[in-house]
């Protein structure tokens, strides 16, 4: 008896800010007739109620179930991933991982499309929609190397266009365009027979273990990466830089993953933070130092009084100095700002 032929009849679609709008444009152009399965990934806070009643009302057409671990997806369903837990698909059912956050998310967009790629190959096609940063990027690659699709809304229609561009970069789509056709296309695309089997990269294999919260060592990593001079601005573990690029990506030896991009932002914060506390204490030094001068000054210890008087004018000079640094960061031009207190 002939086996019927595969169809591209998994649809794994993710997105962070912005993407509420252009979801649920895309899912209400899906025909009640359609056999996909459709899993839904969006950056979702871990005290939200979630995104389940906003696209229920978009996509009437078709049965919306917020996932459950275990749950057996069927063709013509929409899943929603959950706060707090990664979304994953494995042997033909849901799984709620519990892993390490990957770009700062649980549930992380990467994850969804790197399980599907690995548990369907070319049967999968993958969406990026409106976000920041770029999560996604790596799971959209992800699903070409396995044989599927990748399509991203035109980064030109999207309120945040960082996602849908970086996936550009990291690997070929298939399709950009604005989200008032994607749904038609997904629509035909599920129609279409999928392409050949693939070999299983071994990589995806591991990177679903570490997300379904399979426990991570150092000679594991170092099967996938590279020991990176990085720590993890996670939790302070050495970073190790990831074998498959692009994107440029690290993970830690507690499993939480990375982007450079990500990576990068994090370390921008870290450093803000590090010289806003440096200017106080730097400020509160050259108050006290000023102080102790007038004090000397008063008891008739004039050497002291010069001694300290030198010290809070060296203070206030590195003072100056790290506040440009942090008005710099902030975008705020030095060369016309009011002098700080004591400048003068």
């Amino acid at each position: 008896m002939q086996q019927p032929v595969p169809m591209r009849d998994i649809i794994v679609i993710g997105g962070s800010a912005g993407a509420t709008a252009p979801l649920k444009t895309v899912l209400a152009a899906l025909p009640a007739s359609t056999q996909a399965s459709v899993f839904v990934v969006l950056h979702i806070p871990t005290r939200s109620s979630g995104i389940l009643s906003v696209v229920t009302a978009a996509a009437a057409q078709l049965p919306v179930l917020q996932a459950e671990d275990g749950m057996r997806y069927l063709p013509g369903h929409i899943y929603l991933g959950v706060p707090g837990r990664h979304l994953l698909l494995v042997d033909g059912r849901l799984r709620l991982g519990g892993g390490p956050r990957e770009n700062l998310a649980r549930p992380a967009i990467d994850a969804l499309l790197r399980s599907a790629a690995l548990a369907h190959g070319p049967r999968v096609v993958g969406v990026l929609l409106s976000g920041l940063l770029n999560d996604g990027s790596a799971g959209l690659a992800a699903i070409k190397r396995c044989g599927g699709l990748a399509l991203v809304q035109d980064p030109a229609d999207a309120i945040a266009d960082e996602m849908p561009r970086s996936a550009m970069r990291a690997t070929e789509v298939d399709a950009a365009m604005p989200a008032a056709h994607l749904g038609d296309l997904l629509s035909t695309m599920a129609e279409q027979p999928a392409g050949a089997l693939r070999p299983t990269p071994p990589d995806l294999q591991l990177e679903v273990e570490i997300a379904a919260g399979e426990r991570l060592d150092s000679p594991t990593l170092r099967r996938i990466s590279e020991p990176a001079p990085l720590t993890c601005p996670a939790c302070g573990g050495v970073m190790s830089v990831m074998h498959e690029a692009p994107p440029l990506r690290f993970r830690c030896q507690v499993g939480h993953a990375m982007t450079a991009e990500v990576m990068a932002k994090e370390q921008e914060d870290a450093v803000d933070e590090a010289m806003r506390v440096a200017l106080r204490v730097i400020e509160e030094r050259a108050t006290l130092v000023e102080r102790m001068a007038r004090e000397a000054v008063s008891s008739g210890r004039p050497h002291s009084a010069e001694t300290y008087e030198e010290r809070s004018r060296e203070y206030r000079h590195f003072a100056n100095v790290l506040r440009s640094a942090v008005m710099a960061s902030m975008g705020v031009d030095t060369h016309h700002a009011p002098p700080a207190a004591g400048d003068a």
